[in-house]
């Protein structure tokens, strides 16, 4: 990584015009505002851009409009509500106020328009006007999973998985009276390592994977809902903390011609990690990444689809402190005996090809950069497109890699964040970015001529508002090498000779980063707003944080809080040197981990921070689930004096700062135990933070109470800072 220490000046407001300007509230900045959407950029922008073959097509207000690149990007109405309207009438479709979202899909009878709407999920062919493939669900329905060779979904009622025909039969695969067992259920390993889904039909569709969960041995932890007319109710979830049993898994294979259904035979030990499921081409074999318990060891192993049998173990991985498998093998096309598997093995996420012996063939990439995602397009031969960072940890950039020679070719060149899609072909992508003062930016890339077709530039949304001044860096970790970026967001009319108060916004933990070079450096609402009251508000991505490769993320392995506050420190050390800084009005804020963050900094740092808000706060890790907690702290039998340095309430006697702290009363992720904990912990040792529960609300406040919350920390630290 190139040393750097520098500002980036990026948001300069022309004085003269202040006065004219409107300020901004937390109904246009925060997520459930009422005028939040109509100021973000995508505001005015195409919505769900796809390709349909070689074209692409757009949502405009109500409106669907199809482009043809090779016609001189000429564009013509495809369809509309009103049009879609006249037609899921005549199938008995209750009427639609708007397009609904939907997907463009490859079927046997050819590309669709998917739409899902209420109860119904249908396929829809805007050039000839009709509806196929109508399927009617229930309310109980959930997590539908389509095949598209057989034209039947997968779907969950409950704790059981059934099948759906396209006559509308519905057919039972697995369902159990036990309601500790599910079968197909989204939520395996509580969404750890990359899963995302409990089911996967094979490539041809004559087989469908999916899991079997059994959650007997986990504790039930109490959630009560208040909201009910008379008496609260209980309805307790599964939790499994660390240390303690963890739910166990299966793989069945079920075959919708001989409606049976196999298991893998994964044998012991029971409790370890069955994660990033794949078919083989030829739907043969099952490729699973089996991760240990302690999650140090991963091995890949092939599995008989067919018989169940375990067929032979690829690799095994090891580390240290941790390994982490969070993508699913890709197959090359034409290849059946080779695929592509993402690796930190070397410290940073790259790609290496395999065969299916086990053969480690070549590592593809490499470097101090990260590969974020991967997909092959599906006509273009030996390439693989990739999302890295290579060109700076604040963004995202897409390549074309050669997987002969790994050679890599630029497909998106502007500074920034991006994303892209596309078309069968591989020739064509739609590219989306915005950088820190680039809004949005949709275009369309032909990647072998490198010409682009500008489809849409959002104007700044904030042009007519007052905006605040915002700046980048980097600083120096104690450890004199590591340089970490920071974003300071100043006051209006900011006065170098003023003496401002400070909110340090912090998350600091692993899978997360909160400065990007996106859109005003990928700021919060809640940023420019205290910005506006006359706040200074830092954030510092520390040690620990995403997308700088494993040794920066993985140094805060089993002492939580330790290095993250050091490298919060360095970045109050850098305020105080700043002129325009009070020392004595330093205030810290954060949500989640974020809420551990401020807890910690309050505590440990009592003659620091005057002033502290911590949102759904990680108080004890002992109290917090298996698969995450477990990664980074160990269990806390074989940590005790991590868990033991980690947990707050052996240092609640320390709190001399204001702290608020706030949760949902209902919160499956960070349990009410935590916050209520360091309240008892409090008042043992006559310290006094103040209090605020959301009833009803889970892990974030959604909705219009988001401006409620928003309202309330502005509140505290006014109160208390300012």
């Amino acid at each position: 990584m190139k040393q750097l220490i520098y500002f980036i000046l990026s948001i300069v407001i022309s004085i003269p015009t202040m006065a004219q300007k409107k300020n901004l509230t937390f109904e246009h900045l925060v997520p459930g505002g009422k005028q939040y959407t109509r100021l973000s950029p995508q505001f005015k922008a195409p919505k769900l851009l796809n390709f349909y073959g070689n074209d692409y097509i757009y949502l405009l207000n109500d409106t669907v409009y199809k482009v043809f690149p090779n016609k001189n990007f000429e564009k013509k109405v495809w369809f509309t509500t009103e049009s879609l309207n006249q037609i899921v009438k005549k199938y008995g479709i209750p009427q639609l106020k708007q397009i609904p979202s939907f997907s463009i899909q490859n079927t046997a009878k050819g590309l669709v328009v998917r739409i899902s709407y209420k109860n119904y999920i249908f396929d829809f062919s805007p050039d000839n006007k009709k509806i196929s493939n109508l399927y009617t669900f229930n309310h109980e329905d959930e997590n539908t999973d389509y095949n598209p060779q057989k034209e039947c979904y997968a779907f969950t009622q409950g704790n059981g998985l059934y099948l759906l025909t396209q006559n509308g039969k519905r057919i039972c695969i697995a369902k159990d009276s036990d309601k500790n067992i599910s079968y197909g259920s989204n939520y395996i390993y509580r969404n750890e390592f990359g899963q995302k889904k409990g089911t996967f039909w094979s490539p041809q569709g004559n087989a469908l994977a999916f899991y079997r969960m059994d959650e007997s041995n986990v504790a039930e932890y109490p959630i009560v809902n208040i909201s009910t007319n008379i008496i609260a109710q209980s309805h307790p979830i599964k939790y499994p903390m660390v240390g303690q049993k963890s739910h166990t898994t299966s793989i069945g294979i079920y075959r919708p011609e001989t409606n049976k259904t196999i298991y893998l035979k994964t044998g012991a030990p029971e409790e370890r990690y069955l994660t990033n499921l794949t078919w083989s081409p030829d739907e043969k074999e099952i490729y699973l990444q089996e991760l240990n318990r302690q999650q140090d060891t991963c091995q890949l192993i092939a599995y008989s689809s067919e018989t169940g049998e375990r067929l032979r173990i690829l690799f095994t991985e090891t580390h240290a402190k941790y390994t982490e498998p969070e993508f699913p093998l890709t197959f090359i096309p034409g290849k059946s005996d080779q695929f592509l598997l993402l690796s930190r093995r070397d410290g940073y996420r790259h790609i290496y090809l395999y065969n299916t012996s086990g053969k480690l063939i070549r590592q593809l990439t490499q470097g101090s950069w990260e590969v974020t995602n991967i997909y092959i397009p599906d006509n273009k031969k030996n390439t693989v497109y990739i999302g890295s960072t290579e060109s700076s940890p604040l963004e995202t950039n897409f390549y074309a890699v050669n997987i002969t020679n790994g050679k890599r070719t630029p497909l998106t060149t502007e500074h920034g964040v991006h994303k892209i899609i596309a078309d069968t072909s591989g020739r064509y992508i739609i590219d989306q970015y915005s950088n820190h003062n680039t809004p949005l930016i949709q275009q369309f890339i032909d990647t072998k001529s490198g010409k682009k077709h500008k489809i849409f530039s959002a104007e700044d949304p904030y042009k007519n508002y007052n905006y605040p001044q915002i700046e980048t860096g980097t600083i120096k970790a104690n450890d004199d090498s590591t340089n970490l970026y920071f974003r300071m967001v100043k006051p209006l009319n900011f006065d170098p000779n003023h003496k401002y108060p400070v909110i340090v916004y912090v998350y600091g933990g692993p899978h997360a980063q909160m400065i990007k070079n996106s859109w005003k450096w990928d700021v919060r609402g809640f940023d420019i707003y205290m910005a506006q009251k006359g706040y200074i508000v830092f954030t510092l991505d520390n040690r620990g944080s995403a997308n700088r490769g494993l040794e920066f993320e993985s140094i805060t392995h089993r002492q939580l809080g330790k290095i993250e506050s050091e490298d919060q420190i360095t970045g109050i050390e850098f305020l105080k040197k700043q002129p325009f800084v009070d020392t004595d009005r330093i205030g810290v804020h954060g949500w989640s981990f974020g809420g551990f963050m401020t807890t910690y900094l309050l505590t440990h740092y009592p003659q620091i921070f005057k002033t502290g808000v911590a949102g759904g706060p990680v108080i004890d890790w002992s109290f917090y689930e298996i698969m995450y907690g477990e990664r980074y702290m160990g269990t806390p039998q074989n940590n005790p004096e991590g868990y033991k340095n980690s947990n707050l309430n052996n240092f609640s006697k320390n709190l001399k700062g204001r702290l608020l702290l706030i949760h949902g009363d209902e919160d499956p992720v960070v349990v009410w135990q935590n916050s209520l904990s360091f309240l008892k912990s409090c008042i043992k040792n006559r310290t006094y933070p103040d209090y605020f529960v959301y009833p009803g609300h889970v892990h974030n406040v959604i909705g219009p109470d988001r401006v409620h919350l928003h309202e309330i920390i502005a509140r505290y630290f006014d109160d208390h800072l300012k």
